[in-house]
């Protein structure tokens, strides 16, 4: 068994979609980055990179590679699982936190559930996604950006 953590951070920008766990949400703002920003997907495709001591996201995914630019991140977490899957691993479970201020995520978590799932070849049962707001300090609780953390464990 292996443990992995992974964390993420976008800013919020007008013009952009808003995506968590490859599922569009309902927002004036999006999240600004080289791929489509899903701060979610992208800090447990590092808490799996994690786990496996496969390095992070910026290794395998540079923001300096064009042919990545607006590119899915559920994509990208697909490569990620094929690398793990290449040394046997398999997913026992992941927990994940979305820390941001708006928008109210609870309507969404379900899918976002179910799309990680599926990706990571488990049961939706071993996907948790939890959201929390900071009370309206930091740069989460001014709108300013939405980060997200995962653990997770391989095996």
């Amino acid at each position: 068994m292996r443990i992995g953590n992974g964390y993420d951070v976008h800013k919020l920008v007008e013009g952009r979609d808003l995506i968590l766990g490859g599922v569009k949400i309902e927002h004036s703002k999006g999240l600004l980055g080289h791929s489509d920003a899903d701060v979610l997907t992208h800090s447990v495709m590092d808490a799996l990179l994690g786990a496996a001591g496969k390095g992070d996201i910026g290794l395998h995914f540079p923001d300096t590679d064009p042919s990545l630019e607006g590119v899915s991140s559920m994509q990208l977490l697909e490569q990620v699982m094929e690398l793990l899957e290449k040394d046997n691993y398999r997913v026992v479970n992941v927990d994940a936190t979305i820390i941001a201020q708006a928008p109210k995520l609870r309507p969404y978590i379900n899918a976002m559930e179910e799309n990680i799932a599926s990706v990571i070849h488990c049961e939706i049962s071993h996907v948790n996604i939890k959201a929390t707001t900071e009370e309206h300090m930091g740069f989460t609780g001014r709108e300013e950006g939405i980060s997200a953390n995962c653990v997770c464990l391989i095996e």
